[in-house]
């Protein structure tokens, strides 16, 4: 136990590093950027989605890798992929040099960042990792709170090219000593295990179709979370100001997502440890329309409960991720399924902050109708997952 907490505290650690300086940094460092390298601010970005496509194409590889070798050795690589996006992206002069650096980070965010760190914890403990992955995402939780603002000053005092340089430094220093101690997976899967079956299917076409159906609904509402999620990271204080806030309260009121999100993990961790992933996902997916209504019946005095009910949610959906398919199709084979379901995420992820932005432009807070119906059609496809009849009674969720 407590080995397992060791290694719960150094990836907890090293995501938290690797995610503030891969997916938090272009909110600190964009324009210092688009100014040094004469890009176009929203061009920044553009290198960024196509970082977050790469990193789709690269999980899928990442997974089978960890399920072949363990998590060990490919977070090692990604803290040395990290480290040289970092330096490339600190000495560039022009746009096409900005977007090598953000495609390689690609790589390394495609074979660093969750999806890599629950299938290692995952090929380490089999169904029992589901705490470990709830610490990891309790940690990591405080990526932008400590990201943002040490972004923010080593640019301020330094330079964007030294924050770059100190993040690479880091992912040396911290990231890769604190992977190279993770235990050491076992060579192989044992191909008789039984989580490679599900119990009480008739026969194998069955398994087939249960598999594919499941599967497909996983990343549809994988997808739509990571959609909501991104959107709302990339709008939120201009839609809490949309419905009449000024601009203090929208900030102020956009900050709680955070504190919320890691408050829906202690809750996971807590009085629903022993609740099934699926009603966990659906209770959690429900949250953001349910804010949405809040937030449209009340306007602006309803800001701060629209950013804690969409954090709450959204905390409990980056746990679902790594649990849902654990439990009902098991360790075996994790890393790779966990890299496919996660592809359709990651590609609308990279298109959510122009498609929303498009969407709040057309209909000002109106747009909250597009996030919560697709909240809505989630939930559905959640009700819609059979589990296996091996599930026991006390296993299946109610709702």
């Amino acid at each position: 136990m407590q080995r397992r907490t060791q290694t719960t505290v150094m990836l907890g650690v090293a995501q938290t590093l690797s995610w503030a300086s891969s997916y938090y940094l272009p909110a600190v460092l964009a324009e210092s950027i688009s100014r040094a390298v004469g890009m176009a601010y929203s061009t920044v970005f553009a290198a960024f989605s196509a970082a977050l496509l790469v990193s789709a194409a690269t999980g899928p590889v990442a997974g089978r890798l960890i399920d072949c070798f363990g998590g060990r050795p490919v977070l090692i690589a990604s803290n040395l992929v990290f480290a040289a996006g970092l330096a490339i992206l600190s000495q560039a002069t022009q746009s096409s040099e900005v977007f090598l650096a953000w495609a390689i980070m690609g790589i390394a965010m495609g074979s660093g960042l969750y999806e890599a760190a629950f299938s290692t914890v995952v090929r380490l403990y089999g169904q029992d990792a589901r705490p470990a992955i709830t610490g990891i995402t309790l940690f990591a939780g405080f990526a932008s709170t400590i990201g943002w603002p040490l972004s923010s000053h080593l640019a301020h005092e330094f330079g964007w090219r030294e924050a770059c340089l100190t993040w690479a430094a880091l992912h040396l220093l911290l990231g890769l000593p604190l992977n190279m101690l993770l235990p050491r997976a076992a060579k192989a899967a044992e191909e008789g295990s039984s989580d490679r079956r599900q119990e009480g299917m008739q026969d194998a076409s069955e398994e087939v179709q249960f598999r594919r159906r499941t599967v497909c609904l996983m990343a549809y509402v994988f997808a739509v979370s990571w959609f909501i999620s991104t959107a709302m990271a990339a709008h939120l204080p201009q839609l809490l100001q949309i419905t009449g806030g000024t601009v203090a309260v929208a900030i102020w009121a956009a900050a709680l997502v955070g504190p919320a999100q890691v408050a829906g993990r202690l809750a996971e961790y807590g009085f629903l440890r022993n609740a099934h992933p699926l009603l966990c996902a659906k209770l959690a997916i429900l949250a953001h329309p349910l804010a949405a209504i809040c937030l449209g019946l009340v306007g602006a005095p309803a800001a701060s409960v629209f950013a804690i009910l969409h954090g709450l949610g959204n905390g409990i959906l980056t746990i679902a991720v790594g649990t849902l398919p654990l439990k009902v199709f098991g360790a075996h084979g994790y890393g790779l399924r966990q890299g496919w379901l996660m592809v359709p995420a990651r590609i609308l992820q990279a298109g959510s902050p122009f498609l929303f932005g498009m969407a709040v432009s057309q209909w000002g807070s109106g747009a909250l109708w597009l996030s919560s119906l697709l909240g809505i059609t989630a939930f559905w496809a959640l009700h819609g997952i059979r589990l296996p009849q091996h599930v026991t009674e006390l296993d299946k969720p109610n709702l």
